[in-house]
């Protein structure tokens, strides 16, 4: 997840600098087509993009797991943010990136960038993440007309919310069978003592790879097959 303007109410995070003090930053896109592009950062509070080293890690594992073929992938980033993953993803050859974020600012920001890099094949929703994800899945959503299932989930939201707990259910109904879910979390996810919402469903949910960064924590989750409750 790239960080977003969704986690406001973070509860770890400090509040932003006033704006006379405040100093933007930025982030720059890893691999592929636009590589080393730099994205801004608003000085807004909660605003976390994921880390360049982060990045680089998680998109290393997705390369092996796609064969490299991302012009096969559909991605929805819930979370949006910065949009560092999306647009990484997009970078790669994605072939369809819809990322959601709920802060007017950080929205503009992102189709700002989406027409600077011409990239087609990125669409910017403001919204709601659940509601989002609610209406993709019923198919209501206008995006929903070039399909609205996706191989790869990007999760990162506020933490100490139950928000991925809430998001599980919902994202994985919106994955295509062995879809890949990428989450950032403030704890770690093991599988041999999943929490129960990872469990939950027709198949519960494993961990496919994990790795720490300071104080976060950042996996890939799939679902397995041929398991029941």
């Amino acid at each position: 997840m790239a960080g977003s303007a969704n986690k406001a109410n973070k509860a770890n995070k400090k509040p932003a600098q006033a704006a006379h003090g405040a100093r933007t930053h930025q982030v720059r896109i890893i691999g592929g087509q636009w590589k080393r592009t730099p994205l801004t950062v608003l000085d807004a509070e909660g605003l976390r993009p994921t880390p360049d080293r982060v990045r680089e890690t998680v998109f290393n594992w997705l390369n092996h797991f796609f064969d490299g073929a991302w012009e096969r992938v559909a991605c929805l980033d819930l979370f949006a943010g910065s949009g560092a993953l999306g647009f990484e993803a997009a970078s790669r050859g994605a072939a369809r990136v819809v990322m959601v974020e709920s802060n007017a600012a950080a929205v503009r920001q992102l189709q700002a960038m989406q027409e600077k890099l011409k990239a087609e094949q990125v669409v910017v929703m403001r919204g709601d993440a659940v509601a989002a994800a609610q209406s993709l899945s019923s198919g209501a959503a206008e995006v929903a007309r070039n399909g609205n299932r996706f191989n790869l989930i990007f999760l990162d939201p506020p933490y100490h919310q139950d928000w991925l707990a809430k998001m599980l259910p919902i994202c994985d109904g919106l994955l295509v069978e062995g879809g890949l879910l990428y989450a950032e979390a403030e704890q770690a996810f093991d599988n041999e003592a999943l929490p129960e919402w990872l469990k939950k469903g027709p198949n519960e949910w494993e961990v496919v790879r994990a790795g720490k960064a300071g104080m976060v924590f950042y996996h890939l989750l799939q679902r397995k097959i041929g398991t029941s409750n």
